[in-house]
């Protein structure tokens, strides 16, 4: 997929100049993906999402991730003995390694950006749901805020919730649980006051 040329997909029946455009932008657009989102899409058994934000978070590139022993893995938080042995045994496949060198001379990133290893973790540990309209940022910009700080989303109220980020529009049944169970709910200048 990466190494596809733009004249032979041309050649290609039912393939106009447009298509093959958006094809080619669409390939190119995907090398620019975060670390955590590859390997997450590299497919090791049982890394899922979150569990690829905690790798990335802790090893900071791919071959730092090769590196590690089981139990370097098994102390990252959110990963257990039948991950850890899934990472290994992943890492220990021919095949797995010659395709993972195939997508690092394509041009995809296996190390978190600059950006990424610069924030600070004031969120660390913590459980937050973002809920309403926001006027400076989207929700999913404020989500992406508070995994880069080491906090944790979640789509729902509990007891377990350490903060509500509440925009225009909040729910009020969300809102009243929130205030029910004690819950630090800020707004979003508040919010973003919280992270320096």
């Amino acid at each position: 997929l990466y190494h596809l040329q733009r004249e032979s997909l041309l050649r290609l029946d039912r393939m106009a100049e447009k298509s093959v455009d958006k094809l080619l932008a669409g390939i190119e657009a995907s090398k620019a993906q975060p670390f955590e989102r590859v390997l997450f899409a590299v497919g090791i058994r049982y890394v899922g999402e979150t569990v690829a934000k905690k790798l990335a978070r802790h090893f900071k590139s791919l071959d730092e991730l090769i590196a590690a022993d089981r139990e370097t893995l098994i102390n990252v938080e959110e990963i257990g003995e039948r991950i850890a042995d899934s990472i290994l045994d992943y890492f220990q496949n021919h095949d797995n390694l010659a395709q993972i060198q195939v997508l690092r001379s394509a041009g995809l990133q296996f190390e978190s950006g600059e950006e990424e290893a610069q924030l600070g973790n004031a969120l660390e540990g913590k459980s937050i749901v973002v809920s309403g309209v926001f006027q400076t940022l989207g929700r999913n910009e404020l989500k992406a805020l508070i995994e880069a700080h080491g906090g944790k989303n979640v789509g729902s109220i509990s007891a377990k919730t350490d903060y509500v980020v509440a925009g225009e529009n909040m729910g009020p049944a969300k809102l009243q649980k929130a205030q029910d169970l004690g819950i630090t709910i800020l707004n979003e200048e508040q919010f973003l006051a919280l992270l320096g």
